[in-house]
C-alpha cells in the first residue's frame, strides 16, 4: 500500500512547515514541500490533514512488555500490555525489560513477548537481564546474549540503591557494563547497561565511581527513574556533565511528595541548561508502582501506562515549552541512544512511524512501519487476544 500523507505540518522533531509525505511499504519514500504527482495506475491512500502536526513515533526506551510487579505476591502480577495500549499512546518502538521478577518472568519469555509484538505490526527490542546479579540471561553471558540475538539491544533494568537489588557492588557493576559495552561494539547495538535507581541514600554514587575509574565510556551508564527523588534528579543532572544520558519515568507523582512528575523533571532540565540531547522520557508501562513502608511491606500498588507519554507531552507544550524541545525525549534523543537509525525522525528513507497530533498534544491518528493503527481517534489493529 502506498500512503500520501498531504498537507501535514511536520515537526520531525525540528520544524520543516508544511509538507506532503509519501509512505510505501514500512518507509518515508518522499517528503517534501511540493506535492507529489501519484500515478493514476497505483494504488495510493491519501490522507489530508490540513495542517496537523505530525511527529515521529514516540520510542518507549522502557516498558514491562511482559507485564511486571509480583511485590506483594504471585497474584500481584502484571499482565502484559497489548499491542494497542502503546500505539494508542503514540508509541511505535518499544523496549522491553525484566524487574523485580527476573525468575518466573524470563529472558525466554521476554524475547517471546518482544516477537510478538513485532508479529502484531510495531516495532520492539529488549534488555537482558533484570534486577538482579548474576544477570538472568538465554545464552549464559550477556554478551552472548546481546551477540547473538537480534532483538536484544543492551542490559536491564539493573537495580541499585534499592532493597530489591542484588546490593551489587562496584566492580559487578563494571563487570556487566563492560561485557555490554564490547557486545555493542561487535555488534553496532547500543551495548548500555540501564539501570533501575531506588530510594536509596547512594543514589548514583557507584556510576560516578566506575566511569571515573574504569575506561569505559559514559554512555554505556544510562539511568532510569531518576526524578523518583529531587536530590536524585540533581545527582542525575550531574551525571550528564560526565557524558551519560538520563531517563526519566513518567509516573504519577502526589502534590508534596519528593519526587518531579516527568514534566516538571524535563522542564527544570532545560531551564538548568543542560544538554538537550542527553536525556530520554519513559512510561515504565506495565511496570508496577509499589508504595513501600520502613521495613519494605507493600502499602499501595498499582501498575504504569503507556498513555502517560502523550499526557507529558501535552503538559510540556501546555506548560509554554516549544513543541521542537518537547519531543526530543520521546523521539530522536532515545534513537540516539539506543542506536535505532531507522528511528526518532522524519526523513526520507525512515521508518514510517508517524503521529498527528490533536489540538490538546495528544495522538489522534498513528502510523506504525507504514500501517495505521489509530485513524481519526478510531482503532484500526488491535493485539490478536485484545
Amino acid at each position: 500500500m502506498l500512503h500520501l500523507l498531504s498537507n501535514a505540518s511536520v515537526y520531525a522533531p525540528h520544524f520543516l512547515g508544511l509538507q506532503h509525505i509519501v509512505v510505501a511499504g514500512e518507509k518515508i519514500v518522499y517528503l517534501g514541500a511540493e506535492r507529489p504527482q501519484m500515478d493514476a495506475l497505483l494504488e495510493v491512500s491519501e490522507v489530508d490533514l490540513k495542517g496537523a502536526r505530525v511527529v515521529p513515533g514516540f520510542i518507549d526506551a522502557h516498558a514491562h512488555v511482559t507485564g511486571g510487579g509480583g511485590e506483594a505476591g504471585l497474584e500481584t502480577a502484571v499482565p502484559a500490555p497489548g499491542l494497542s495500549e502503546f500505539t494508542q499512546a503514540g508509541v511505535t518502538t518499544v523496549v522491553g525489560l525484566l524487574g523485580t521478577d527476573d525468575l518466573i518472568r524470563s529472558t525466554s519469555s521476554l524475547i517471546a513477548r518482544i516477537k510478538a509484538l513485532r508479529a502484531e505490526g510495531m516495532s520492539a527490542y529488549g534488555y537482558t537481564g533484570g534486577y538482579h546479579v548474576p544477570p538472568t540471561t538465554l545464552t549464559g553471558s550477556v554478551r552472548s546474549d546481546i551477540v547473538h540475538i537480534e532483538e536484544l539491544i543492551g542490559v536491564g533494568e539493573l537495580a541499585i540503591s534499592d532493597h530489591r537489588s542484588s546490593q551489587p557492588s562496584v566492580q559487578e557493576i563494571v563487570r556487566i557494563a563492560s561485557e555490554a559495552h564490547v557486545a555493542g561494539l561487535m555488534t553496532g547495538k547500543a551495548g548500555v547497561v540501564h539501570f533501575h535507581v531506588g530510594d536509596g541514600q547512594r543514589g548514583l554514587e557507584f556510576l560516578f565511581l566506575a566511569i571515573q575509574e574504569t575506561e569505559l565510556p559514559a554512555r554505556v551508564f544510562y539511568p532510569t527513574h531518576v526524578n523518583r527523588r529531587k536530590t536524585l534528579f540533581d545527582e542525575a543532572c550531574s551525571l550528564t556533565a560526565e557524558g551519560c544520558t538520563i531517563d526519566i519515568t513518567a509516573f504519577p507523582v502526589e502534590e508534596g511528595e519528593d519526587a518531579y512528575s516527568a514534566e516538571d523533571a524535563y522542564l527544570r532540565y532545560v531551564d538548568g541548561g543542560f544538554s538537550l540531547d542527553q536525556v530520554t522520557i519513559s512510561s515504565d508501562g506495565g511496570g508496577c508502582l509499589p508504595v513501600f513502608d520502613a521495613e519494605g511491606n507493600v502499602t499501595e500498588l498499582d501498575y504504569a501506562r503507556a498513555a502517560s507519554l502523550p499526557e507529558t507531552l501535552s503538559r510540556l507544550v501546555e506548560s509554554g515549552m516549544d513543541l521542537e524541545v518537547a519531543l526530543l525525549p520521546f523521539t530522536a534523543n532515545v534513537a540516539r541512544i539506543l542506536k535505532l537509525a531507522t528511528k526518532g525522525s522524519i526523513a526520507k528513507g525512515m521508518d514510517a512511524d508517524l503521529v498527528v497530533l490533536d489540538d490538546s498534544h495528544r495522538p489522534s491518528s498513528v502510523m506504525a512501519l507504514g500501517a495505521w493503527h489509530l485513524l481519526n481517534s478510531k482503532v484500526l489493529i488491535k493485539g490478536t487476544f485484545e
